[in-house]
């Protein structure tokens, strides 16, 4: 009778191949898929891009699979761009903790992206180069997307419903007024370019060096009040998906983040880079390097497609279903506003971001074994940047 009894329950057990692949494809429905389209038209020659789809939290884990795409908008020569592309996403892993699960690792992912920048920056300034660089910096794993950046290359993200945010901050001495006191409070100087005469023209900028910027990679010509601590936002998505546009001041200089989101709506990723690409063109003309990249992030069983542009109606038809197509297109947007629901898991664009950050992570990961690679350990460089 137990004998029986045994045998049945071993009748019953699952294998634990046939368990692990069950869990892969439960994982796989819950992952969205990721599709990109980039296109760009050079001008000058220092816009540079990184599109990595196949990075892994766990080396030979294809489940932990997350996408990498950055966009680098050089000044003063195209040397910085290059050396940040090839060199901070090795920094910014290389920050991060071992044998961190995913939820961890999600949340230790500002930290990491505070140290990768300063590193990059402290390294390329130490090959005497007077290049620069913004850095806009994407990282996607599932719904989560987190995003770092100095400068004024933006990143926005155009959701379900149509709302467009911004996942970014100019830092343009222009129009940033909060940086604008942080440099002034520091010692800095900010004021136009004085010509003959003592007529000043052109933007805002920090003297000594004139940058326009108050945020860069590079710049070591340019004093110690620009800064390369990036402003950092990090949301998670709903299970509708979205869209993220990240391109460079010549595309923003032409169009503004809703003119950008509205130009491509209904494109597939591909077409849509180009579409905003060729709109900035026709807007503004190519006075600058011009760089898009459009990510869509897009449910697994695609039920909700993105957003497309409105069709255009007979006039007499459409003052006879004037109050019907109000009234049904009302309820989609509270349909779509419900599902495209975007949680803020974390901002931060004080410029002592890593004083706030990281020195609290070295206590709280102390226990643990923090580099992967074997350079020097990248929190050493944000202490001597702090001090």
């Amino acid at each position: 009778m137990a004998s029986g009894e045994g045998r049945r329950r071993r009748d019953n057990l699952v294998p634990l191949a046939a368990l692990i692949s069950r869990e892969m494809r439960i994982e796989k429905m819950e992952k969205p898929t990721v599709k990109y389209g980039h296109a760009a038209q050079s001008r000058k020659g220092e816009d540079h891009f990184l599109i990595k789809m196949d990075c892994q939290r766990v080396p030979g884990n294809s489940s932990s699979t997350f996408s990498v795409f950055a966009i680098f908008d050089g000044h003063n020569g195209n040397a910085a761009a290059i050396y940040t592309r090839e060199n901070l996403l090795n920094h910014i892993l290389g920050a991060m903790p071992r044998g961190l699960g995913r939820e961890e690792w999600i949340q230790a992912l500002p930290r990491a992206l505070v140290a990768g920048f300063v590193k990059t920056d402290k390294e390329f300034q130490s090959r005497g180069e007077t290049s620069g660089t913004t850095a806009t910096f994407v990282i996607v794993d599932r719904w989560t997307v987190t995003v770092a950046s100095v400068g004024d290359s933006r990143c926005i993200l155009d959701a379900q419903g149509g709302a467009v945010s911004s996942l970014t901050v100019d830092h343009r001495l222009e129009e940033n007024v909060e940086e604008r006191k942080r440099v002034t409070a520091s010692g800095g100087e900010v004021g136009r370019l004085s010509i003959v005469g003592g007529v000043e023209v052109g933007p805002l900028r920090c003297w000594p060096g004139g940058l326009c910027l108050s945020r860069s990679i590079g710049d070591m010509d340019v004093g110690e009040f620009i800064v390369p601590v990036p402003y950092v936002k990090q949301v998670k998505l709903s299970n509708a998906g979205g869209r993220l546009i990240v391109a460079s001041d010549g595309i923003w200089d032409a169009l503004s983040s809703e003119m950008a989101a509205k130009s491509c709506r209904g494109l597939p990723a591909e077409l849509a880079a180009k579409q905003v690409v060729k709109e900035a063109l026709r807007t503004r003309g190519l006075k600058d390097d011009t760089t898009c990249i459009v990510v869509d992030i897009i449910p697994p069983d695609n039920s909700i497609q993105p957003p497309t542009p409105p069709k255009k109606h007979n006039k007499l038809r459409a003052l006879l279903f004037r109050k019907k197509c109000h009234d049904s297109s009302s309820k989609l947007s509270k349909k779509l506003s419900a599902i495209g629901t975007v949680e803020e898991l974390f901002e931060e664009g004080s410029a002592m971001l890593a004083e706030r950050l990281v020195l609290p992570f070295l206590h709280a990961y102390s226990h643990i074994d923090l580099f992967l690679c074997n350079t020097p350990p990248s929190i050493i460089f944000i202490i001597e940047f702090i001090v």
